[in-house]
């Protein structure tokens, strides 16, 4: 395994955490006051809209679950443990850490 540029990883990680709180954020502002969902015996746009907001939710969980992937990589940078994965601490791929910096998983063990 080549030696990690630290620094590199760093900016790598602070980009997408960055991006992921922008998305968060709308994701997760409160709803309009005035704003209400019918939900009725018939398709319409209370019904598109209640659809929207579980696609938002499911959205809102996948982001969160990739910000805690990026704070755990930031603690293994920190920790000198970067690029060993969590479960078997084997290295993990340089194609793997290149394609995706906050990685804390080999590709074997990732779910």
């Amino acid at each position: 395994m080549e030696a990690i540029d630290e620094t590199a990883v760093s900016a790598q990680l602070d980009t997408k955490e960055a991006e992921l709180r922008v998305g968060l954020g709308e994701l997760n502002r409160p709803v309009e006051p005035g704003a209400t969902i019918g939900f009725g015996k018939r398709i319409g746009d209370g019904t598109s809209e209640a659809i929207q907001r579980m696609a938002d939710a499911s959205s809102s969980q996948a982001l969160s679950q990739t910000l805690e992937q990026v704070r755990r990589a930031r603690v293994k940078l920190a920790e000198g443990s970067y690029g060993l994965c969590d479960v078997c601490r084997a290295p993990i791929g340089e194609a793997r850490l290149e394609f995706r910096p906050w990685s804390v998983t080999c590709v074997e063990h990732a779910s």
